[in-house]
């Protein structure tokens, strides 16, 4: 029952800036630390956070600090300022706590995309729109708004996190799946950096699609961050859904190396695709499960006006 009831402010995780550092078991691997005036960012930016957003931090931070332990790699890869993509691989619904506490102490505060219905949830829903989350009014006339969103978020200079999968993977062994273009869209129409994060241990607090919590003994949490994915050459062209594609699947393979790293094992030769292998997201069945899945970041790549006629993706 403790699941369904963290889940929805997964979206919120803060915590202070520590560098990545873990303070209680030192497993920290990565060695570059940021400079000084990078720190001093980190911290004005948390002090101008909402206070909704500071508060929800408060109460999780000290939950986090004691039932996981931190491996956190590449934090060097984050821009220090200004606006980007963050994208991760999708493999638990509690990836939003896990994945936002990296980054926040990382010193970039995620702003997540969040399904429209959680905002409707007495109180959740308050302190989501409090905390500057982005709502996601799927299949109706106001979709597009979510894309529009995302891009004046990453204007003002806000990370924005996207998870390219649209959803956890459906690949038996957990890799990353055939990505959704959300991600590279926002990227390619702000052209700001779009950063590659891998992670891995969250399926052992909370399995794929279940809901029991396996808080014990303490699960250790490993983040990778890589530098920003390179679409230089694909900027100033037509944002249809060839040049979609191509940035995803860029993202998607860093991602999966990425991950391949921290787990010690080859990635398969062929990336898992839904709706080639008749999967539940192929049949449109909805995900199990009456609680709103906070893990299932809609995928703003669906939701956007197309810029051209060719601009729709193929979708599953």
């Amino acid at each position: 029952m403790l699941a369904p009831t963290l889940a929805p402010a997964a979206r919120l995780l803060d915590t202070g800036p520590c560098g990545g550092q873990d303070e209680a078991s030192g497993c920290y691997r990565d060695r570059a630390v940021r400079h000084q005036e990078v720190l001093d960012v980190s911290r004005s930016r948390a002090q101008r956070l909402p206070l909704a957003y500071r508060a929800v931090a408060f109460l999780l931070r000290p939950l986090l600090l004691l039932v996981t332990r931190r491996d956190w790699r590449g934090v060097e890869s984050l821009p220090a300022q200004g606006g980007c993509v963050v994208s991760p691989n999708h493999v638990s619904y509690a990836d939003p706590l896990v994945f936002a506490h990296f980054l926040y102490d990382s010193g970039r505060p995620p702003y997540f995309l969040a399904k429209d219905s959680l905002f409707r949830i007495p109180l959740v829903g308050v302190i989501l729109k409090r905390a500057g989350q982005i709502p996601v009014y799927r299949n109706t006339a106001g979709a597009a708004g979510a894309y529009r969103a995302a891009v004046a978020a990453v204007g003002a200079g806000k990370a924005v996190a996207i998870f390219p999968e649209g959803t956890i993977t459906r690949d038996p062994d957990l890799w990353p799946m055939r990505g959704k273009t959300g991600a590279a869209r926002v990227a390619l129409e702000t052209q700001c950096p779009l950063i590659p994060v891998a992670q891995w241990g969250a399926q052992d607090i909370l399995e794929p699609y279940g809901r029991r919590l396996r808080l014990l003994p303490r699960k250790t949490i490993r983040m990778s961050a890589g530098p920003a994915v390179d679409l230089s050459d694909l900027y100033g062209l037509p944002i249809d859904a060839r040049v979609l594609r191509i940035a995803t699947d860029r993202l998607m393979d860093r991602i999966t190396a990425q991950l391949a790293e921290l787990r010690g094992e080859p990635a398969p030769p062929e990336r898992f695709d839904p709706s080639a292998r008749g999967g539940i997201e192929a049949a449109g069945v909805a995900d199990p499960g009456e609680i709103p899945d906070v893990g299932e970041i809609p995928d703003v790549g669906e939701l956007a006006e197309p810029t051209s006629p060719d601009a729709e993706d193929e979708r599953p």
